[in-house]
């Protein structure tokens, strides 16, 4: 019995990595979708996000059945409550990529980006994935310093979103309002994945050591 009900909660840890792998997927066709104008791309990233809620929802069955059915307690416990939590920061994941894509859709067959942000926002698209692909194998790993070192990576990401204000707002700018409500919409959203990629991280962290870290974010969207 003890041997099943161990076996139940990696099982329930290797479901989240994998969802967290999904919206790392989800993310980089997204931002291909924004840089290229791909229709294609973008009806594959809406069209995905509906596995990623059954993902969550399944995911939320099984953690309620083993509070309820094994009562766990001490680092089980914790596993089970950050799985829960840590699933609906990666269903957000999964949203905020969902609205990059539809963004793209937005504007096609035009870019929804002018031409000179285009390489700020490959590098958010770039960390972005990075940290969710991170986050992944930290929920594999249970690794306390791989979760800590996202820290830096989220770092950078909020450094190009607050540059992207001082780029919208140089008298300089020449693409309108609806180009720069665009932009600083669209770096909102890779600010946010970013945040929710290291509350995942963070979780994690919670379940090694039973203390929850104080960094990052896991506000709504």
């Amino acid at each position: 019995m003890r041997e099943a009900y161990t076996d139940q909660l990696e099982q329930l840890a290797e479901r989240l990595a994998d969802m967290t792998g999904m919206v790392a997927e989800a993310m980089e066709n997204a931002t291909a979708a924004l840089l290229q104008a791909d229709l294609g791309l973008a009806e594959q990233v809406i069209s995905g996000d509906q596995k990623v809620d059954d993902v969550r929802s399944s995911i939320e069955e099984q953690a309620y059945a083993l509070l309820a059915l094994q009562a766990p307690v001490a680092t089980d416990l914790r596993t089970v409550l950050a799985v829960i939590h840590a699933a609906e920061s990666v269903e957000r994941m999964g949203d905020l990529a969902l609205h990059v894509a539809k963004a793209a859709r937005r504007r096609h067959p035009s870019s929804a980006l002018p031409e000179d942000v285009k390489p700020y926002f490959t590098e958010m698209g770039r960390i972005a994935v990075k940290l969710a692909t991170e986050a992944a194998e930290v929920i594999r790993q249970k690794d306390v310093e791989r979760a800590r070192n996202l820290e830096d990576e989220d770092d950078a990401m909020d450094d190009i979103h607050r540059h992207l204000f001082s780029v919208i707002m140089d008298k300089e700018w020449q693409h309108g309002v609806a180009a720069a409500v665009d932009v600083t919409l669209l770096g909102r959203f890779y600010e946010r994945y970013g945040d929710h990629a290291v509350s995942v991280a963070k979780r994690t962290v919670f379940v090694v050591t039973g203390r929850m870290p104080g960094y990052g974010g896991d506000d709504d969207i």
